[in-house]
């Protein structure tokens, strides 16, 4: 006999490409007597496979993953089967992914260094119909529709920081990530985390665009005057 919705655990499905924060995530929650891991995806293709495979009522998704987006795969598993439950979770207080992941169904949007008990909690609220963005980009996001709804225009420069900056210009000038990393000393992961955030913020998709962004703007140009 089948259980009832409301008594039966909540079918999760858990995606991340960094195999021990998974199968650490995978191990916390699958031992909640209100939780069934029946699934797990270290990759958007993976994902959304699993997702048509085993029908979870939650996904709990990385928003970077190796083949393409968190967000796009929440988009097409929601498309495909919208009592889905999508949950973005990430290292990254970044506005413009929360906004894409709830303009593409996410029902939440959770930073990584939440601890765990309030996963399982934000987890269950989701499971029940809630919403919820984690507070660390509730107050961005609310700030970003306040100036939509104003008419202000969003000031797309002053979303970066003076290294974003820097390594915005480094970029447009073609430098590969390895050329960037020795020259401002830092390891080539971290430029390639600092690349991806600034793709993201300026709206941008391919580091290509980043010279015609930086010519538009004319970030390369000494001041008027010097």
């Amino acid at each position: 006999m089948t259980e009832p919705a409301d008594e039966r655990p909540l079918r999760l499905l858990v995606v991340d490409d960094h195999e021990v924060v998974r199968q650490g995530l995978v191990a916390m929650l699958d031992r909640r007597s209100g939780f069934e891991v029946v699934a797990q995806a270290g990759s958007m293709a993976e994902a959304i496979a699993q997702s048509t495979r085993f029908e979870p009522d939650v996904v709990i998704m990385d928003v970077r993953l190796p083949d393409g987006s968190g967000i796009e795969a929440c988009r097409e598993i929601r498309a495909a089967r919208p009592e889905t439950r999508v949950v973005m979770l990430t290292s990254y207080p970044d506005e413009e992914a929360v906004l894409s992941a709830i303009i593409a169904g996410a029902a939440g949007y959770l930073l990584k260094q939440i601890r765990g008990r309030d996963l399982v909690s934000a987890i269950e609220s989701v499971g029940r119909g809630d919403s919820l963005l984690d507070p660390a980009v509730t107050e961005k996001v609310l700030a970003r529709v306040r100036a939509a709804a104003n008419g202000g225009a969003r000031d797309e420069l002053a979303d970066l920081t003076a290294q974003e900056r820097r390594i915005l210009l480094l970029v447009a000038e073609g430098k590969t990530n390895k050329e960037i990393a020795g020259e401002i000393f830092l390891s080539d992961k971290t430029v390639k985390n600092y690349v991806s955030s600034i793709l993201s913020k300026l709206n941008l998709q391919r580091r290509t665009q980043a010279a015609a962004f930086v010519a538009r703007h004319r970030l390369g140009d000494p001041p008027a005057g010097s």
